[in-house]
């Protein structure tokens, strides 16, 4: 890493996720935070000063659109309403710019199709915000599937939630069709995960159920991914259950678990593995940032012409599986991914 060139980065919007992202691009070694925009009066300069008090030469502006045509500004990251992510990428793409979007990209393949033929066209780089996957201990996760340890992976259990607090209340205020619930606030990271240990295979159906209220939000949901095979996937997320980040995977051989997949750079993550022949280990991993991580990661490509781990394809397959859940919960029927 060349620690004389540092993208220049600029923020769409003073979202809460700025208490992680903020710090992050001042911190990375190759990243400089340069403006910040937002379209209620002091929000952006009210969020610089609480959460980058540091940095003194940032530029506020009061709309994005201001900030986009600030030609200084090479790469944007994107924390807007979810149902706004896809006109907000293709902007930003538009005016020249690079990606990292907060998840999940659009709410629909069609406009990731949209947002990958124009970052073709305008040779920028584009990735969906899933900050855990920059974390070692999934990088760990794969090594130890990677080595047969487990053996074939059969099956994997994802588990996301939280209780819903009073700030966080707009996450439901919307229905699902327009980004509100839980599908699209932890869901995603739900069935990004399920993915996760199953490297070479495809999902090819879903099977879920779900609990709504009067807004047409989502506030639980359980579902099974079919990879074929006789290999499956179970999810589970909500914002009625007590706090968990965890998978779990279980081999022909054995099997292990990552025990807090969100692991914060104060928590020390975990990993646990046992195997069908007595083996049982608990490692402790290393103290990491993944969201300076992700954007060290995502900023290196951008400086050295690279692709960035998460591809739009993989974005697009998310969004496949999202949408087919959403489907099977409003049919009650077993619904193919296409």
């Amino acid at each position: 890493m060349n620690n004389n060139i540092k993208l220049r980065w600029g923020i769409l919007g003073a979202a809460r996720i700025n208490q992680q992202l903020m710090p992050a691009i001042s911190n990375a070694e190759n990243s400089e935070l340069i403006a910040i925009s937002s379209r209620r009066s002091g929000a952006a300069a009210e969020t610089l000063a609480k959460y980058a008090p540091q940095e003194k030469d940032v530029t506020v502006y009061n709309s994005p659109d201001e900030l986009l045509n600030d030609e200084n500004i090479q790469a944007v990251y994107i924390p807007l309403a979810n149902k706004e992510h896809a006109e907000w990428v293709l902007k930003a793409i538009k005016k020249g710019k690079h990606v990292l979007c907060e998840k999940p990209m659009a709410l629909n393949t069609s406009d990731i199709d949209a947002i990958k033929a124009a970052s073709l066209e305008k040779n920028a780089k584009v990735m969906e915000g899933f900050m855990y996957r920059f974390h070692p201990q999934h990088g760990r996760v794969k090594e130890i599937i990677d080595s047969g340890l487990i053996g074939s992976v059969r099956s994997v259990r994802s588990c996301f939630s939280y209780m819903m607090q009073p700030a966080r209340l707009y996450r439901i205020e919307n229905n699902i069709e327009n980004g509100g619930g839980a599908m699209w606030d932890i869901g995603c990271y739900a069935i990004h995960a399920a993915r996760l240990p199953f490297y070479n295979d495809l999902p090819i159906a879903v099977s879920a159920m779900a609990k709504h209220i009067d807004t047409g939000a989502d506030i639980s949901c359980n579902g099974i991914i079919d990879f074929g095979e006789g290999k499956y996937a179970h999810f589970d997320f909500g914002f009625e259950h007590a706090r968990r980040a965890e998978y779990e995977v279980i081999g022909t051989k054995g099997g292990l678990k990552c025990h807090n997949v969100w692991a914060k750079q104060e928590e020390t993550p975990v990993i646990s593995w046992w195997t069908e022949s007595g083996q049982k280990c608990q490692e402790t991993l290393a103290l990491a940032n993944h969201f300076r991580l992700e954007v060290e990661h995502f900023s290196h490509c951008v400086l050295n012409s690279i692709k960035p781990a998460l591809s739009l394809d993989d974005a697009k397959l998310n969004c496949q599986v999202i949408n087919a859940t959403l489907k099977s919960i409003k049919t009650g029927q077993h619904v193919k991914i296409t």
